[in-house]
Parts: C-alpha cells; sequence; structure tokens
C-alpha cells in the first residue's frame, strides 16, 4: 500500500491530538508512601534506529503511536473510531500504564495510585476466573455502570542482614479488595498483584526461535545445576508456548497487546472478540451497557487496521541510549564477572542472535538476559493463586535490558512484578527457590562488589 492511501484510510482514524492520561482520582493505597518510588525522570521509546527508512513502515509506527496514546471513550459517541472503552476498565489508554512506553510505577508523581498496578484474580488449584469478577479487578466503569470495586495496599516489612553486616529493610504488599460492586469474592478466590512492564524490546523477544526456548528447558533438572526452568505450555500438541506476560501466559507479541485492549480497557480485537471485555454474565449492568463495536470496523472496537500499526509501534519500539553510567569501565566489567559468577545467567540468559524484522537478510545479536522460561522462585515471591496452570511461586524469567532507564538517579526503582523492590538490591534479596544460591552468593559479597554488580546491572 502507498503511503498515501495508508494515510488516506487511517486519517479519520487518528484523534486531534496526542493526549497523556495522568493518574486517577482515587488515593494512594499505601500506608506508607514514602517507601516507594516517584519516577523523577520522564522516558519515552523511540523507533529502532537500526531499521530502514521505509516510508509506509515509518509512517504505520506513527500511527501506531498515535494509538498507544490515544484516550478512548465509552460507547456511543460521536467518534465511532475511538469509543467501546469498558464498559468496566482500569486505564483509558495504553500510555496510562506504561507511561513513554516505559515501565509503570506504583505511584503516580503527585502521589496517587498509578493505573500501572492491577489486582488480578484467580483460584490456587486451577486457576480458574472468579465467577463474578473474572480475572482482574477493573476500577473504573462508564456512566451508568459501577466499577468492580477499589484495592489498598499495606506492606509487611522485615529486615534480613548481609554477611558484612549490613541491614536492608524489605517489603511485602498486601492487597485487599474492597466496595465490591456484585458482592464478595468467591471463598476459592485469590489475589495478585501486576505492575505493567515497559514496551520495549518485544518485538526482538518475539522473534527468538521457539526452538532455542525449549531447548534451554529443563524441567526436571537433568544436568542438577539447581535450574529447572520450564516451557510455559499453553497448547503442548500443536508447540504453542507463551512467553510474554509475568506469567508467560501469552505465545506472541500481537496477543499480548491485544489482551491488553482486552482486560484493561475493555476494547475487542480480532483476537479476543467480546466487547464487554472480561464482564461475566453476572454482571448485568455491563452486560446491558452500549457496545463500540461497528459494523464499520469488522464489528470490533479495536480493528484489523488499528491492531497492524499498533503492533508494529510496539514492536520497533526500543529505549533511547543513556543515561550515562555514573561507574566506571573497570566497575561494571567487574559486575558483570560477578553477576556470571553467582549463577545469574543460568536464567537471565544475555544473548541471542535472530533473524529480525521478519524479511531481514541479516542476523542479529540482541542481548535481553532473560531465558523466557518458567522457574520457581520461592516463597517470598510467591503468590496464592494459580494462573494458567501456573503455579503462584513461578514467574517467568524477566528481562533485565533496560534497566538503565529502570532506576533513578538515586538508585530508587519500582521493581519486580508488584512493584515492591525499592531498588536493585531488595529486587535480588526477595530472590528464592532456584535463584537461592544466586541470592546467598550477593548477600556474602563485600560492599565494594555488590556495588559493581548494582552498577552493571545499572548499565543494561
Amino acid at each position: 500500500m502507498s503511503p498515501k492511501r495508508l494515510a488516506l484510510g487511517l486519517a479519520l482514524l487518528l484523534p486531534a491530538a496526542a493526549v497523556f492520561l495522568i493518574g486517577n482520582s482515587l488515593p494512594a493505597r499505601t500506608d506508607d508512601t514514602t517507601q516507594i518510588h516517584k519516577r523523577n525522570h520522564d522516558i519515552k521509546v523511540i523507533r529502532d534506529p537500526a531499521l530502514g527508512e521505509d516510508a509506509v513502515a515509518r509512517m504505520e509506527n506513527v500511527i501506531g503511536q498515535s494509538i498507544f496514546e490515544r484516550i478512548w471513550v465509552s460507547a456511543p459517541s460521536s467518534t465511532e473510531a475511538a469509543d467501546g472503552l469498558g464498559p468496566m476498565f482500569n486505564a483509558r489508554s495504553c500510555v496510562a500504564c506504561h507511561p513513554g512506553g516505559a515501565r509503570g510505577s506504583v505511584l503516580n508523581k503527585d502521589g496517587t495510585m498509578s493505573p500501572s498496578l492491577l489486582v488480578r484474580f484467580g483460584r490456587n488449584d486451577d486457576g480458574a476466573a472468579d465467577p463474578i469478577y473474572g480475572h482482574q479487578l477493573q476500577t473504573d466503569a462508564a456512566s451508568g455502570v459501577p466499577a468492580e470495586g477499589r484495592f489498598t495496599v499495606t506492606y509487611a516489612k522485615a529486615a534480613t542482614k548481609l554477611a558484612d553486616g549490613t541491614v536492608v529493610e524489605l517489603q511485602r504488599p498486601v492487597a485487599e479488595v474492597a466496595n465490591l460492586a456484585d458482592g464478595p469474592l468467591d471463598a476459592a478466590t485469590r489475589i495478585g498483584l501486576r505492575l505493567a512492564p515497559a514496551i520495549h524490546g518485544i518485538g526482538p523477544l518475539d522473534s527468538i526461535p521457539g526452538e532455542t526456548i525449549i531447548a534451554a528447558a529443563d524441567p526436571d533438572d537433568h544436568d542438577g545445576d539447581g535450574i529447572s526452568g520450564r516451557v510455559s505450555w499453553l497448547d503442548a500438541e500443536h508447540k504453542t508456548f507463551g512467553r510474554f506476560g509475568w506469567k508467560a501466559q501469552q505465545p506472541t507479541m500481537e496477543a499480548q497487546n491485544a489482551h491488553a485492549f482486552l482486560a484493561d480497557m475493555g476494547l475487542s480485537t480480532p483476537l479476543f472478540h467480546d466487547a464487554y471485555g472480561e464482564c461475566t454474565a453476572l454482571q448485568t449492568a455491563c452486560r446491558s451497557a452500549p457496545s463500540g463495536a461497528s459494523s464499520q470496523f469488522e464489528a470490533l472496537e479495536v480493528s484489523s487496521m488499528l491492531m497492524k500499526v499498533l503492533d508494529r509501534f510496539v514492536g520497533e519500539a526500543v529505549l533511547p541510549n543513556g543515561p550515562k553510567p555514573r561507574a566506571t569501565t573497570d566497575e561494571i566489567n567487574q559486575g558483570r564477572n560477578i553477576f556470571a559468577a553467582a549463577g545469574c545467567l543460568s536464567c537471565h540468559k544475555d544473548s541471542y542472535d535472530i533473524v529480525w524484522p521478519a524479511g531481514s537478510t541479516k542476523t542479529r545479536r540482541i542481548s535481553p538476559y532473560t531465558d523466557l522460561l518458567l522457574h520457581d522462585m520461592g516463597d517470598g515471591l510467591a503468590e496464592e493463586l494459580n494462573e494458567g496452570g501456573v503455579k503462584g511461586a513461578e514467574w517467568r524469567t524477566p528481562p533485565l535490558w533496560g534497566l538503565r532507564w529502570a532506576v533513578d538517579d538515586q538508585g530508587h526503582a519500582s521493581l519486580l512484578h508488584d512493584g515492591r523492590a525499592r531498588n536493585l538490591l531488595e529486587a535480588i534479596l526477595w530472590h528464592g527457590g532456584e535463584a537461592l544460591p544466586a541470592r546467598d552468593h550477593v548477600a556474602s559479597l563485600s560492599a565494594a562488589d555488590r556495588q559493581a554488580l548494582i552498577s552493571f546491572l545499572s548499565s543494561l
């Protein structure tokens, strides 16, 4: 398609201006706001500079960004291309949870709770959804429809002592739901917290050959190294497995993006057709609300054309260069060696050779520091709920690239799946299960070696 025809075909679908949603009206759900990282720098992903200058591709990327930043509205609306939000939802835009495409933080700059933090529901045995509220608590809703409820977070704190006598205070979030619109949760339903990750690098991660990921799995620890990463099989017969999400529940970038539209904003897509999002049959007010699905857009709220450009934007997103490391090259290299000596590379695989983007004739090396497998991380990080057959203590190895932007100039951050870790050392000290030997290795380091490790991680 020529750039002119593409522009004409999408012109009516775009908002007049890109607007960022800032926060929400709910109070901060914590008993100690000083203990939670507040982002002190703004980050915005860019299009991968290594990509070509193809005019259509660049235009689709720009249009995809506008969809990522679009504030959706509830139906009916005078602008059919931008309505259909909800009826129940957590955010009005992708960028609200992924500010600038970067990872979310627990709090907004003004101290209110960020929409980046979500509550997930599930049973602890089979992961089944709550019969009324589904798999996710939606904290906002269209006019005339009650929001499902709200949640609060308090922190249980405990101190741990390192080998050199340093005492580190760790905090574990405890979430409670309240003001549930349709009665209490099922007695078997358990809750967990999820913090929105950054979108950068998803395209290259999607291009890692499946056989490479499968070959690295060792669920029965046949090699005896104490690491038993397993593939998150979604359909073993058809060799479909998850590689995205904290629990590796989505098989592709496209599925990950479409599921976010469904669960977070209640918008239907070619992969998830339900215009009522996660509204269950028991939520009659939600199910009777107007739908934004339109015959003009394939009886959907987010058409295949919009998903195509959105997927391109996400798939091509990378973080900008910088900030410049404060540590010296020697200190960073020292930290890299410590990272390897601790055994961290057993899960945080450093590099892959991929062919990306699709159609490329060249091999490209990426360094995401992940094996995309599920690992038992121990009781400290365990939840009570099972999600899609993934146990509460199992988590997909998160990529470490981009930590240079996730940690601010004072070393503060919102790390791990629920943002509990306020810095890199806390994140490491929460490791258990298969990662316990690596955690203990770090705890035994001298202060200088520990800082070198932190400097290395902060440079990724």
